[in-house]
């Protein structure tokens, strides 16, 4: 059975830095493209970064550009946010998903066949 786990999160002050993880197991995800969503309260899933198969390509929301970074490392079936100057509004449970090439959209949330439990980050002021 397919699997995606994160790790990483936590209580950051405002500027400071976190990187999550996320492992896939029971299958090989390397012809998936990988995203970060993220999720507060009563809210839907906002799209965070999505890189493709293959580390093809990468799009990041308006939000977080210039701050944070995805990346992947396929040998290890590994996903990962590097996420720089944390601002309070950064503030949510952060889930990673994977979605089939040609599958939807990137920013789609019901594009995605698989997702991870999430991990909370929060940000302090």
């Amino acid at each position: 059975q397919a699997q995606l786990q994160e790790s990483g999160g936590g209580l950051v002050q405002a500027g400071g830095s976190l990187r999550l993880s996320c492992v896939g197991s029971g299958r090989s995800f390397t012809n998936y493209n990988m995203g970060w969503f993220r999720q507060t309260p009563g809210k839907e899933h906002d799209f965070v970064a999505q890189i493709g198969a293959f580390s093809s390509s990468t799009y990041y929301a308006d939000s977080v550009k210039g701050r944070f970074t995805i990346s992947r490392d396929d040998i290890e079936n590994t996903l990962y946010l590097q996420m720089n100057s944390l601002k309070p509004e950064d503030t949510a449970v952060y889930y990673c998903a994977a979605r089939s090439q040609y599958r939807g959209t990137h920013n789609t949330p019901a594009s995605y066949d698989y997702w991870g439990q999430g991990t909370q980050v929060t940000v302090s002021s």
